[in-house]
């Protein structure tokens, strides 16, 4: 992937200082999914692996709504006239989303305004790190759609980040969690004022990009991997990562520059 030339259909993309932005562009319905934008939002989070000259990632929704899930016209109507093979081939789909997301190496800032939904709550919810408005509100609404709330990963990840029983209560009512409840039950990073969240969510950005990126890379995996280890195979992991980390030179750019009193500038080698 060349990040630079990059130039997706369903959804619009920048790339500037080593940080790719992805922006969900149909303000017009508050930037429902499709179809054909989960693949291409797939298929792009694959391709970051091999985009070593993108060092952070920031997804965000165009006219201060961030994404209200699946399109009822475009998604919700043809999944009625599907069969099980069709079905299961979507799920699967929109659940490769989340794969390609925890996948890629380069941390991804998703930055919630408005409407968070369905689909929307997921690909905040997969993202390593979130900043929200003051009006954000999230809402896991497959219950309120005579679906269950184990979708796209949900019931895996959203416990591990808000806890069983806030999760179990998103989930079974499918009820909106206001930025405030966001930020307290740790969904949230950091709530600042609407007009606040674009600058906001550049410092982030930029302060990973400016980051040693492989090692970046590899916490990230690291988050990842170890949900299901043994803490004696997780630290064995560790171990391992961060021996190949001491081989870096940007492990070696931190020493010099500690010894010189200057701050280190890393280029993710």
């Amino acid at each position: 992937m060349n990040p630079e030339s990059h130039a997706p259909k369903h959804f619009l993309w920048s790339f500037a200082d080593a940080i790719g932005t992805i922006t969900l562009n149909r303000p017009e319905r508050k930037n429902p999914l499709t179809f054909e934008s989960y693949a291409e939002l797939r298929d792009t989070f694959r391709a970051l692996v091999y985009a070593p000259n993108v060092k952070a990632v920031v997804v965000r929704g165009a006219g201060g709504n961030f994404c209200s899930g699946g399109d009822v016209h475009d998604i919700i109507r043809p999944l009625l006239d599907m069969d099980t093979t069709g079905l299961l081939a979507f799920t699967r789909m929109t659940g490769d989303l989340v794969k390609a997301m925890r996948g890629c190496p380069q941390p991804v800032i998703a930055v919630v305004s408005g409407v968070c939904a369905g689909a929307g709550a997921i690909i905040a919810m997969a993202s390593d790190i979130r900043i929200a408005a003051t009006d954000a509100k999230t809402a896991f609404l497959f219950n309120r759609v005579g679906l269950a709330g184990c979708d796209m990963g949900a019931c895996a990840i959203l416990p591990r980040i808000i806890g069983q029983g806030r999760a179990s209560e998103l989930l079974f009512y499918g009820r909106s969690m206001s930025a405030d409840e966001g930020e307290r039950w740790g969904f949230f990073n950091k709530v600042v004022a609407a007009e606040q969240l674009d600058a906001e969510a550049r410092d982030w950005a930029a302060r990973l990009a400016s980051g040693p990126s492989f090692a970046n890379g590899m916490t990230k995996n690291q988050l990842h991997q170890e949900w299901d280890m043994s803490l004696d195979a997780a630290i064995e992991a560790e171990a391992q990562a961060q021996a190949l980390c001491m081989q870096t030179q940007d492990f070696r750019r931190a020493y010099e520059a500690f010894v010189a009193k200057q701050k280190p500038v890393f280029e993710g080698n």
